[in-house]
């Protein structure tokens, strides 16, 4: 009776949580899964004293250290100066998305996909509209090269970020397994969206107006020292964890920025969000649900990479990325190679978020920046290149880890 409860109220979490809201609720996600949590303590299926057991610390720290990072480099100017640099880099509409794709990728590898979208959505969009050019196939390259760019590290998003925690896996052995999918998923999209729109893509040069761009040089010399440390602790094999927890606290010492403005930069929905989610998730694991599931999907040792992905996949569009990882990874120790388990399951899940335009919250970023300054990205306009981008990259991407990853 536990099994059946416990999955009814979590489905219907879930389902709040893919579209998310309730249906006559003001909610979004992060009270839905707090709502979650709630009705399971209620209906008795997991017990007060559990939730501590179910929450990964390693995983918030490093979520939360990671954002006063992010803070840090916005107060000082950092995202400004990379987009400046991506302006004198290219002339050519071909060329500044190519620069463009990268950029974001591998800024999103190592300080977060949303938070790299969040960033350079305003800075593509006043660009494209001074210039008087299409803003919709650069929006889409922002979003899914921040996506894919992710794919490539241990800190490029928040399911890697558990993956990390849960794995063991070394930071440089995780970017050296899965960087060749990353460039080959962003390779993909310069070819998808110069295909879709020729018109915009031709070979004439563009040449919107520069701006001065003002950085605050105490504090980004300051923080980008500290990333430089942060890199080199990755590098040296100290736990992502403790090291990104550190850097944080490093930078908290200071004379110059007031501690409240740093932390309204902190995305709390997001902490709040997480912690409420393995809650959720943990009652799956503690009555049983997980493993039922499970075996009606029959994972375990016979299972291949392209069988995983495709579930993965599937789960990642139904219920959201991050409840897909959590729910598959109790499994990844029953696969033939755990290791490479983990990394497919990080690909698969980050690389399905750009299907749609509900596949990410860093594809909403864009699109609800965007609607606020008038230009209306809708669900076909992104899915038309979405799917297809989506495909490649999951070929290309899987392809790798089947056969030069998974043993």
């Amino acid at each position: 009776m536990n099994t059946w409860i416990t999955l009814s109220i979590a489905t219907l979490a879930y389902a709040g949580i893919a579209a998310g809201s309730w249906p006559g609720l003001r909610a979004n996600r992060a009270t839905i899964a707090l709502m979650g949590a709630g009705l399971l303590l209620a209906a008795g299926q997991i017990r007060f004293d559990q939730i501590g057991q179910f929450l990964d610390l390693n995983t918030l720290i490093l979520l939360f250290s990671m954002m006063i990072l992010n803070a840090n480099l916005q107060m000082s100017g950092f995202f400004r100066l990379a987009g400046g640099s991506l302006l004198r880099l290219a002339k050519t509409p071909r060329a500044f998305l190519a620069v463009e794709i990268l950029l974001s990728g591998l800024l999103s590898a190592f300080f977060l996909n949303d938070t790299i979208c969040l960033m350079f959505t305003p800075f593509i969009l006043n660009m494209m509209l001074t210039a008087r050019r299409n803003p919709l196939p650069y929006l889409i390259a922002l979003a899914t090269a921040a996506n894919i760019g992710s794919t490539a590290t241990l800190t490029g998003n928040p399911q890697n970020m558990i993956i990390g925690v849960a794995s063991g896996i070394a930071y440089v052995d995780f970017s050296l397994a899965l960087l060749p999918a990353a460039l080959l998923g962003m390779g993909g999209i310069w070819l998808v969206l110069v295909w879709l729109y020729p018109d915009e893509f031709r070979a004439e040069a563009f040449d919107p107006a520069l701006r001065r761009v003002s950085v605050y040089r105490p504090l980004l010399l300051k923080t980008l020292i500290i990333v430089a440390g942060l890199l080199a602790a990755f590098l040296a094999g100290v736990p992502v964890a403790l090291a990104s927890f550190l850097a944080a606290c490093a930078l908290l010492f200071t004379r110059r920025i007031r501690p409240e403005k740093m932390l309204k930069e902190i995305d709390w929905d997001l902490l709040v969000f997480f912690s409420a989610l393995f809650i959720v998730t943990g009652s799956l694991e503690a009555n049983g649900v997980s493993q039922w599931i499970f075996g009606l999907m029959r994972l375990g040792p016979e299972t291949g990479p392209a069988a995983f992905a495709a579930i993965t996949v599937i789960l990642s569009n139904l219920v959201s990325n991050v409840p897909a990882v959590l729910l598959l990874r109790p499994v990844i120790p029953t696969l033939s190679d755990p290791r490479a388990g983990w990394l497919a399951l990080a690909a698969a899940s980050t690389l399905a978020g750009n299907l749609t335009l509900l596949g990410s919250v860093a594809n909403l970023i864009v699109a609800e920046i965007a609607r606020k300054r008038g230009v209306e990205m809708s669900f076909w306009e992104y899915t038309k290149a979405g799917a297809l981008i989506t495909l490649i990259s999951l070929v290309t991407g899987i392809g790798w880890i089947a056969l030069f990853v998974w043993r």
